[in-house]
């Protein structure tokens, strides 16, 4: 129970949905959509093309901890991402996810964020279920210009 109980060690810095739109280099760092109390970014890790994150500007670590305009903007995002990526992908399906805390797979467990992940019949194979290995047909770099060009198309 000590170990369970014990709080988790955090890194200082590092909270890269702080540090990213602090640089105002928004193709740089593939940030998307800039609200007024949260953005949308590409996930520079994705399982699939397409994979985008939607975080608050404010580091809060859990969901509860949001005040009201942020719950509703990231909501309000969530479902334009959605639209983008339908626009720019044709996917079949998506997993929408929050891990919270390192326990649960939070990657930055002190800065809560939303995954949005485009999902398309049999896409899943050996390569990352077995291997481990992801497999991109596409760059970042095309990604976001596939993604940006859907936002303009898409309302």
């Amino acid at each position: 129970m000590r170990y369970i109980e014990k709080a988790p060690e955090t890194k200082p810095g590092g909270d890269i949905f702080l540090d990213l739109p602090a640089e105002n280099e928004d193709r740089k760092n593939f940030i998307l959509y800039r609200g007024e109390v949260a953005f949308v970014m590409l996930n520079a890790y994705p399982y699939t093309n397409g994979h985008v994150l939607i975080a608050p500007y404010r580091q809060v670590a859990e969901v509860d901890g949001l005040n009201d305009e942020e719950l509703c903007e990231i909501n309000r995002l969530l479902a334009m991402s959605v639209k983008w990526i339908r626009g720019a992908y044709h996917p079949d399906g998506f997993n929408i996810g929050v891990n919270m805390g390192s326990a649960a797979g939070a990657g930055i467990p002190i800065h809560v964020h939303w995954h949005i992940v485009p999902r398309w019949a049999g896409d899943t194979n050996f390569m990352t279920t077995v291997g481990e290995v992801r497999v991109m047909p596409q760059t970042l770099e095309d990604s976001y210009d596939r993604l940006r060009g859907a936002m303009l198309r898409v309302d």
